[in-house]
């Protein structure tokens, strides 16, 4: 049974969508996680009795320190060794648990891991990935989305790797295509870095990589994971999310453009360090936490940093 603890002093709905969202992951996995809640315990305590869950079902760690959703992530890590994500990553880098999340300061979270559980020898950069469903009902991943907004060609290889081992290890996909985001087809198409990293993936042998994909290659299943720069990835994400915002707007109900609701996949993991730390939305509502709790076990299960470890050696 793994150990997955969640800050639930994060986000904008702390901490009723935290502990609201334990209890339906709870409800789930009680046969394959035991949940361990950072925070103010008697709160948490309080929404469990309102909602009838016996409080055995967890373990507490208490702690009125959190770190705020605007404050500057390495001051208030380190001014702040009591806050709940601090805690978190003392217990990760103890090993006293096996998993991290939190939908609290995305910034706070990314300086945790790398002072705490740090990179896996050898990564340059780590770095977050987004889903990207696909019209034929299967689902791809597109990486950087947001963490490192400038890379060099070996960066952007790295980023190739970590999403084929994700996909491969978690979501157990077989060979998993890799394909690189840029405004043509072509192999001399680009810029500096597109051009570069072209000349570096095409013939890996860590990879899959199947070439050039352009933006309305997105979502047709042409690629299982798409490598970007995180500026271009945050572009692409934001650009993604507001489908179904539209969508709502426009009182349009369909299948496909529902799966852009955020809520459907919870979270992601910070792909290539030493550690299973995952981060949410900070808007997350009680059933986007439930998934990222989801994905975090799906995670821990599958060993990732082992196996990122092993190829980068």
């Amino acid at each position: 049974m793994v150990r997955i603890a969640i800050d639930i002093s994060g986000g904008d709905n702390a901490p009723e969508s935290n502990v609201l969202g334990v209890i339906l992951a709870q409800q789930e996995l009680a046969n394959s996680a035991h949940f361990v809640l950072l925070g103010d315990e008697n709160a948490a305590k309080t929404i469990l009795n309102r909602e009838g869950v016996s409080s055995s079902s967890f373990s507490f760690v208490d702690s009125k320190v959190t770190i705020g959703m605007s404050e500057h992530p390495v001051k208030a890590f380190s001014a702040k060794p009591d806050s709940t994500i601090s805690i978190g990553f003392r217990m990760l880098a103890t090993q006293e648990i096996d998993a991290f999340a939190s939908v609290g300061n995305t910034g706070a979270m990314l300086v945790g891991a790398m002072q705490s559980v740090r990179a896996v020898p050898g990564i340059i950069r780590p770095c977050i990935s987004s889903v990207l469903p696909q019209l034929d009902g299967t689902t791809g991943i597109i990486l950087d989305v947001g963490t490192n907004a400038d890379c060099k060609p070996d960066v952007l290889y790295q980023f190739a790797m970590l999403g084929s081992l994700y996909l491969k290890n978690v979501k157990n996909v077989d060979n998993p295509r890799v394909a690189l985001l840029n405004i043509g087809e072509e192999e001399e198409k680009g810029n500096l870095l597109t051009k570069a990293a072209y000349q570096m993936m095409k013939d890996s042998s860590h990879f899959n990589f199947i070439g050039n994909v352009e933006g309305n290659d997105l979502f047709n299943s042409k690629a299982d994971v798409i490598v970007c720069d995180g500026f271009t990835g945050n572009v692409v994400l934001k650009q993604a999310e507001s489908f179904y915002t539209i969508a709502k707007e426009l009182n349009l109900n369909n299948s496909y453009l529902n799966k852009f609701n955020y809520e459907e996949y919870g979270g992601t993991p910070i792909l290539g360090v030493n550690g299973n730390v995952l981060i949410g939305h900070g808007k997350s509502s009680p059933i986007a936490v439930k998934k990222m709790l989801k994905l975090a076990v799906e995670v821990a299960e599958s060993r990732l940093p082992e196996q990122i470890r092993n190829a980068f050696n």
